[in-house]
């Protein structure tokens, strides 16, 4: 950074941390209340001095860099090698199309700088995109500290009560308090409690507290448009010197930004970006940086730079294949290039004037990327470029010279040199073209995201005040929006206030619009159809579904399929073996010719063997190309991703792509995903004397507490048969209905405890209460008669679920509970067979209900009363027996056995388990979209081996005819500039061939049963 720049780097008296505008221009202020100089809990003995215990635990970070310079996939490979070689580092993926890296490193360890240096000693440029969220965050085990100011304590005896009633809290692990400071130190768990909870429970003491420090940290950078005043830069540092919650900041007055690094517990962007705005006199505003830049692979720039080079190579290079091709067969022109002008003919001044430029201007990149490659110890087709074009152009001046010592004038050859790099960057821009075309899908996700939304101020009734319109990315959490009718929906959130219908086809993929009541989700991006609402936001920046979503994409965009793995092979091997047999191409032809093994009428006119021979070998160079096997992988895999995501499938990246195309099984759930999911109770039989209304309160009382999906199902039976409300089946048949029904007229159960696999026990008015199944029963001795078996059978015949319920050891009665099969999952099973996919039905039901079930389906391998954990026994003796195994649950409760099939499949989006624990999520959570997501699979890898076999094939036939080995039979010759255009040809057409994976048309109901075994 120049000195005089205006920069001031404050802290605000927490961890310091070194400001990337370097150091020469920082001056730091310290706050004299500095919270690490009051170390409240004690550290384990295996930390590191100076080190806490979320330092520890949260010291594995993920970043995100862009790339730039990397041409092939031997450049990737070098680059993930050099960033493999650093310490701490404990994972690199190089995406060669995203000109992106991910890496894992340990943060204790390694610096954000270290990575970005790493990458630049390779030769590559590096600028660090952003800082993913830790990767241990998501572990349930991982604890929060956070900071709190306590006033009122007077002694000691005060400092031991607040103690206690922060231990008590449910979640915190530790507390430590400061009498001296007023200071508390809180170690919790924050899937349980939340930094609210122990606020007021702080208040429910007596104890007046506020949140100082969560520990967290959010980065901004903001941007600073219109006229911006000295003045105005003064006095934003000194009201973000004097807001809560911001750590630290940066303003740079001449680069016009603000850097500014605060805790998100306790401040957010719209009141920084507020505060920014307000003090200054002068007319500026402030913007801020599209959050998606970095999921948006933008190759406009690419594209722009490689059409300008390849403008003024065709500027240099059509003139000089005129004069050295064309002009000569003019006897006019011919007799004036012939002419003689100081050391050497016009023909040659012009060649040599005119490729000079082209050479080592236009070709720069092309020296700096081979110096690049081969200072890494490896090579790629830049190498092969620059050899091949510099020999040329060196022998034609060598040849002009020894024409103008003495008089004899071999043949030049500048039009190959110019004619390669041109052909070379022609080829570059069209395969920059296509390549953007392969990301259109992200494009598409990306014009979903909404850019404004109204932002509602509320009394404390929650009746509008006012409305503003502001950015979404100054949504907050909590905020309550209004949401027009034909607007976008802002933020994932939850109906408030009103109603209506909305479009959520471009996130589910399901036509149908969504009725949406108050209490109703909502997700962002989708389109609100008809009337207006007020949503409160739940779900903001990158942590709503869109904004997930296309993480997920551009992830699996990224990841690399194990069959890539062949190809970096060959590629790291390619260029050396053809640099040798270019070499033997060279010396066999030219002892060929120097024994007289093929006649002097063989040689063009003005040469000799030798230089027959190197144009032999220049053409071997030219037109042997390693990036088409480098692009045939990655191009296919982002074009399969994307056309997934536009049929509501999310596929997590090429290697489940390269599973699902060996899908030999289909184990489904039964629950959820064969049936619609919603179980209702459609018969009750009491079989003693008790009143079926008594029976029933009971029966739900014990249910209340279950988390079973068939317990919801007995509360409303119960709730609407004790005349509360309307039947189940009058309701709407959406899932956003109001969320809140009165529940005081459910009993009290106590002593409740849930068996897996088999029901419930509780006690209810001191009656003890068994729900569930006959093995329930049985390990209870509570008796089954042979008039009740009989009837259970019928009732389980007719593919209904028999809840047995015992009151004070005697079988009291039972419901008859259904769930009806999904309408495509018969003809979505005779599909599967009609592929040749073995279908099997697992679930804890008992036999009978789920024979019946299977049979209405069409399946007829049934493995029933399997407890949650049994199912991922079954998936592992299916592969034990050589089968490749698919699993499709709903992803809550199969979750491990999503994980341990070879695919797993989640049906729906509703749940963080089922993105985690699958391989793909099928967001309609309609099961036709199983068939598409196999036989996606399907044509993206036929699509990758077609396109190696293009790739392997045209080299193995290219190769051996610039060699020159048809020559002696049909006087074949390749001349280095033709080849050099087939060169430039072949990886464009490799990345057209993936591009046609985007007409992919997903099979119809109407034709999956014409759909041969593969």
């Amino acid at each position: 950074m120049s000195p005089n720049r205006d920069v001031q780097l404050s802290e605000m008296g927490l961890r310091p941390l070194v400001s990337q505008f370097g150091d020469s221009d920082a001056n730091l202020r310290h706050d004299d209340a500095d919270l690490e100089s009051v170390p409240l809990l004690s550290q384990p003995e295996e930390a590191q001095a100076g080190m806490s215990v979320v330092e520890i635990a949260a010291s594995e970070e993920k970043v995100e860099v862009r790339i730039v310079g990397m041409t092939c996939s031997a450049c990737s490979t070098s680059v993930e090698k050099a960033l493999m070689r650093l310490a701490g580092v404990r994972s690199a993926s190089v995406a060669l199309l995203q000109n992106k890296a991910e890496v894992i490193y340990d943060s204790s360890l390694l610096k954000e700088d270290d990575i970005k240096e790493a990458i630049e000693d390779a030769g590559f440029d590096a600028e660090i995109l952003a800082k993913i969220a830790s990767t241990s965050g998501g572990d349930a085990s991982a604890t929060a500290i956070g900071h709190f100011q306590i006033h009122g304590m007077t002694c000691a005896a005060c400092v031991k009560s607040v103690e206690g009633l922060l231990t008590s809290i449910p979640g915190v692990v530790r507390a430590s308090v400061a009498l001296a400071t007023e200071m508390g130190e809180v170690e919790y768990d924050p899937n349980v409690a939340t930094k609210q909870d122990i606020l007021n429970a702080l208040d429910d003491g007596c104890w007046e507290a506020e949140l100082i420090d969560s520990m967290q940290r959010d980065k901004l950078l903001m941007s600073i448009d219109g006229a911006f005043t000295p003045e105005d830069s003064e006095s934003i540092k000194t009201i973000l010197g004097a807001l809560k919650g911001v750590r630290q900041f940066a303003v740079d007055y001449e680069a016009r930004r603000v850097e500014v690094l605060f805790d998100p517990e306790i401040t957010g962007v719209r009141t920084i970006v507020d505060a920014a705005e307000g003090p200054g006199e002068g007319d500026y505003s402030v913007k801020l940086p599209n959050p998606y830049t970095s999921y948006s692979p933008d190759r406009t720039e690419e594209v722009r730079e490689v059409f300008h080079l390849l403008k003024y190579a065709l500027c240099f290079s059509i003139p000089v294949f005129l004069v050295a091709v064309v002009f000569p067969h003019i006897i006019s022109f011919r007799k004036v290039l012939m002419l003689q002008c100081g050391l050497f003919r016009i023909s040659d001044w012009i060649k040599w004037i005119l490729v000079t430029p082209v050479q080592f201007s236009l070709g720069q990149r092309f020296y700096i990327a081979a110096y690049r490659a081969l200072r890494n110890g490896s090579a790629n087709m830049d190498v092969l470029v620059v050899l091949a074009s510099t020999v040329a152009y060196v022998y034609s001046v060598s040849a002009i010279m020894y024409g103008a010592l003495y008089g004899f004038w071999p043949a030049s050859y500048f039009e190959t040199s110019a004619m390669i790099i041109t052909f070379v960057l022609f080829g570059k821009f069209l395969e920059a073209k296509a390549k953007g075309k392969t990301s259109e899908a992200i494009g598409k996700l990306l014009e979903l995201a909404p850019t404004t939304a109204l932002l509602l101020t509320v009394d404390s009734e929650g009746r509008p005040l006012t409305e503003r319109e502001i950015d979404v990315q100054l949504i907050h959490k909590g905020d309550i929006l209004k949401v027009q009718p034909g607007s976008k929906v802002p933020a994932d959130g939850q109906v408030v206030w009103g109603s209506s219908h909305v479009d959520e086809s471009m996130i589910t993929g399901e036509s149908a619009q969504v009725a949406k009541v108050i209490g109703g989700a909502v997700i962002g991006g989708t389109v609100n159809m008809k009337g207006v609402m007020n949503i409160r936001a739940t779900r903001v920046g990158r942590d709503t579904a869109l904004a997930r979503i296309v993480n997920l994409v551009e992830t699996a965009q990224m990841a690399k399929a194990p069959i890539q793995k062949y190809a970096d092979f060959v590629a790291s091997v390619f260029v050396p073996i053809v640099v040798c047999l270019s070499l033997l191409t060279l010396f066999g032809w030219y002892l060929a010719g120097a024994l007289g093994t093929y006649p002097d009428s063989w040689l063009p006119e003005g040469t000799g063997h030798f230089v027959f021979a190197l144009m032999f070998a220049i053409s071997v160079l030219v037109i042997a190309c390693p990036c088409a096997l480098g692009l045939a992988t990655p191009t296919a895999v982002m074009v399969a991703t994307g056309v997934g995501a536009s049929h509501g499938i999310l596929i997590k990246g090429g290697d489940a792509l390269e599973r699902a195309h060996k899908i030999q099984c289909v184990v489904f759930d039964k629950t959820g995903t064969l049936t619609k999911g919603k179980p209702s109770v459609v018969g009750t039989k009491v079989f003693i004397k008790m009143d079926t209304a008594d029976f029933l309160s009971f029966v739900a009382a014990a249910e209340a507490s279950s988390e079973h999906p068939l317990a919801q199902a007995v509360i409303d039976y119960t709730h609407h048969f004790l005349g509360y409300d309307a039947p189940p089946h009058m309701a709407a048949d959406t899932s956003d209905t109001a969320k809140s029904k009165d529940t005081s007229w459910i009993k009290k159960a106590s002593a409740f405890e849930a068996i897996p696999g088999h029901g419930l026990i509780c006690e209810v008015e001191n009656r003890k209460i068994l729900v569930g199944n006959r093995k329930l029963m049985h390990d209870n001795r509570v008796e089954v008669n042979d008039t009740i078996e009989d009837y259970l059978q019928g009732v389980e015949k007719q593919a209904k679920t028999a809840v047995l319920v015992a009151i004070n050891g005697v079988l009291a009665g039972t419901l008859a509970i259904s769930d009806p099969l999904k309408q495509e999952a018969a003809i979505v099973i005779k599909g599967l067979n009609s592929m040749g996919i073995q279908c099997i039905m697992v679930t804890g039901d008992n036999q009978r209900t789920a024979n019946a079930v299977a049979k209405e389906a069409g399946i007829g391998n049934v493995m029933a009363e399997v407890l949650p954990g049994g199912k991922v026994d079954v998936i592992k003796k299916l592969q034990a027996n050589g089968e490749v195994v698919a699993m499709v649950g709903d992803g809550i409760n199969d979750s491990p056995a999503l994980a341990a099939a070879d695919v797993g499949m989640a049906i729906g989006a509703g749940t963080d388990i089922a993105i985690e624990a699958a391989d793909y999520v099928l967001m309609r959570s309609n099961l036709e979209d199983v068939i598409t997501a196999i036989d996606l699979s399907r044509k993206t890898f036929s699509r990758i081996q077609l396109n190696y076999v293009f790739a392997m094939g045209y080299n193995l036939v290219a190769i051996p005819v610039a060699a020159g080995l048809m020559f002696p039979f049909s006087g074949l010759q390749m001349p280095p500039w033709v080849a050099g255009g087939c060169m430039a040809l072949s990886s464009v057409s490799v990345v057209c061939s993936s591009l046609l994976l985007r007409r992919y048309r997903s099979p119809r109901l109407t034709d999956l049963l014409q759909i041969k075994v593969q």
